[in-house]
């Protein structure tokens, strides 16, 4: 199967997990598409001043590849800055969040499997 970018489903989430601002996430595959695996594998792209607020993954995992720019990551009440080239893994039972500090996009690819 190859899916084009026409059959992806783009949302515009507002104050993400209590983030700021406007999240736009891009989901490339379904659950289903998953086997029921995983919930999300997709584009997230946070716009200067955005992000998704620090939650915590009960019973699943969630992995970032950053694409582009500069971000602000919460690794489970560790902030640290991360950059293009950069994963971030936040297994479950751990939390986390991210916040666009910087004056430029950031695009990361997301991926959330259950435990």
């Amino acid at each position: 199967m190859i899916k084009n970018f026409d059959d992806f489903k783009t949302e515009l989430r507002e104050n993400m997990r209590g983030g700021d601002g406007t999240v736009t996430v891009t989901s490339f595959v379904t659950a289903e598409e998953l086997n029921d695996k995983g919930r999300l594998f997709g584009k997230i792209t946070l716009k200067p001043g955005c992000g998704i607020g620090f939650h915590v993954h009960e019973k699943d995992s969630e992995l970032f590849y950053i694409l582009k720019g500069t971000a602000v990551y919460d690794d489970n009440g560790t902030k640290t800055t991360v950059t293009a080239g950069n994963v971030t893994l936040t297994p479950a039972g751990t939390g986390h969040a991210i916040k666009n500090e910087s004056d430029e996009d950031v695009e990361l690819i997301a991926l959330i499997v259950y435990a």
